[in-house]
This record gives C-alpha cells, sequence and structure tokens, in this order.
C-alpha cells in the first residue's frame, strides 16, 4: 500500500475514533459524574491532536463549492454531477465553433477558387508538400 492510501486510512481510523469518544461523551454527559466527562474530554482532545498531525501527511484537495456543498447539506456528487454537465457543454460550445470554422475555410476556399484559380491551385501544391 502506497503511504499517501496509508496516510488516508490513518486520518479515516483517526475519525472513526473521534466519532466514537464523541458518542460516548454524550452518553456520560447524561450521569453527572465530572471525572468520566474530563476523561473523555482529554481523550477527545488528544485524538483531535493526532488527527491534525496525521491530516498534515495527507495532500487532498477539496474544491471549495464541494465543501459549500456539504455545509449546506447536499450531496457532494452535484457538484460532480454538474461540472460534468458543464464539460459537456462548453466542449458542444467548441466542437461548434471548431465546425464552423472548418465550413468557412472551405467556402473561401470555394470562393478563392472562382476568383484565383491558379493561385488556389498553387496553393494546394505547397500545403501537399508542406
Amino acid at each position: 500500500m502506497d503511504s499517501s492510501k496509508q496516510n488516508l486510512n490513518q486520518v479515516t481510523n483517526s475519525i472513526d475514533k473521534a466519532l466514537e469518544i464523541l458518542n460516548q461523551l454524550y452518553l456520560t454527559s447524561s450521569s453527572y459524574n465530572v471525572i468520566p466527562l474530563v476523561q473523555g474530554m482529554n481523550n477527545l482532545v488528544v485524538e483531535l491532536y493526532n488527527m491534525a498531525k496525521l491530516g498534515e501527511k495527507c495532500h487532498i484537495q477539496v474544491p471549495i463549492d464541494v465543501i459549500n456543498l456539504i455545509d449546506d447539506g447536499k450531496n457532494p456528487d452535484e457538484y460532480t454531477r454538474d461540472m460534468l454537465n458543464s464539460c459537456i457543454a462548453k466542449n458542444q460550445i467548441t466542437k461548434g465553433k471548431t465546425d464552423a470554422f472548418k465550413d468557412l475555410r472551405g467556402h473561401l476556399l470555394e470562393e478563392l477558387n472562382q476568383a484565383f484559380p491558379n493561385e488556389v491551385e498553387a496553393y494546394k501544391l505547397v500545403k501537399r508538400l508542406l
């Protein structure tokens, strides 16, 4: 297993452990015993510190739009779908422009051929040689 995958697994395990500690704190908060709460808080602080240290080794870039979607309670897959649809739309626009330029080139060459047939033949000959 490569180091980046191992680092990510360690962070995931640390998150699971912190969630477990939070759950235990929630359960012990109903009993008015202070000692388990203090121990639980200390464990949580230690685990959050470990999580921060492990997180420094992970270099994952998440677009801010994805974080905003998650903060809004939405599914981050929506971001992926929207980005894919946006790329498809831009690709279609670019393809349309390319096709339009090809058509323009063909029409210009046709018009030039009617006006200057000798020069167009010389151009086509030079173009084949290159």
